[in-house]
């Protein structure tokens, strides 16, 4: 038996709505939780998994996307509350999840102090000290691009780099599923590139939904946006295409 489970997890942040979609994957050994969102969602994640009869406790493997705040946020609680789970990561990402090196998205926030003044400076100091708060958690095992993973017929790590340098989708063959993680978002029913003002590299997260285009995909799930409702592989070739018209854009 395998089967994936997105999870919609409803929240409020800096008071406006919005949701995220963690997935589970659960086959006969094992149960995989991919992301898990900001920190103290450890109530949100037992929730939504409950929705699908699921207990949290018997997740066996959390794979973290990249390092990001909201699919960070919770792993440092999970792996207390839950000792026994393993926590996979790309291998160049893996340091910035551990905290052995500075993460880059608060490298990014800081560099935008200088430029900034009054509230919006406020704003961003608030932000960084956030970031700052984000409790680091150790990577039991890193991953590399192509890697297929033993479970559920065999998942496969594909390397999309843009969002950060070491952001990773998830592919399984067996279902024609792709979870794009932040590679791409659903906004007004269309795919775009995710937050592109805080893409490290947009030509490169561009280039990485290119890569996708090599790959069958009948399902593709969002962490922001969900389940893309129409054809996954024309939307995504027509998101290339939009890029590739404003670079020529004189």
């Amino acid at each position: 038996m395998t089967a994936y489970y997105p999870l919609e997890i409803e929240f409020e942040f800096n008071g406006l709505k919005q949701s995220i979609w963690p997935v589970i994957l659960q086959d006969e050994s094992d149960v995989i939780l991919i992301d898990c969102g900001y920190p103290d969602f450890l109530p949100l994640l037992e929730n939504a998994a409950l929705r699908h009869s699921i207990q949290l406790e018997t997740v066996t493997k959390i794979i973290l996307t990249h390092d990001d705040m909201d699919h960070t946020g919770s792993a440092a609680a999970l792996k207390r509350k839950y000792p026994h789970l393993e926590i996979y990561a790309f291998e160049s990402e893996a340091p910035y999840i551990e905290g052995t090196k500075k993460s880059l998205r608060l490298a990014q926030a800081e560099a935008t102090l200088n430029r900034l003044a009054g509230e919006e400076k406020s704003s961003a100091e608030q932000f960084i000290r956030f970031l700052e708060s984000i409790e680091h958690v150790p990577v039991d095992r890193t991953l590399n691009d192509n890697d297929i993973l033993p479970w559920c017929g065999g998942v496969q790590v594909i390397h999309t780099p843009g969002h950060t340098p070491g952001h990773i989708s998830l592919y399984l063959p067996s279902e024609q599923t792709l979870i794009a993680a932040d590679a791409v978002v659903i906004e007004d029913g269309r795919l775009e590139i995710a937050n592109p003002g805080y893409c490290l590299d947009l030509k490169e997260a561009v280039r990485s939904v290119q890569k996708l285009l090599d790959y069958e995909i009948s399902r593709l799930i969002c962490y922001h946006g969900g389940i893309f409702q129409g054809d996954a592989k024309k939307a995504l070739q027509q998101l290339v295409r939009d890029y590739e018209t404003m670079e020529e854009r004189p």
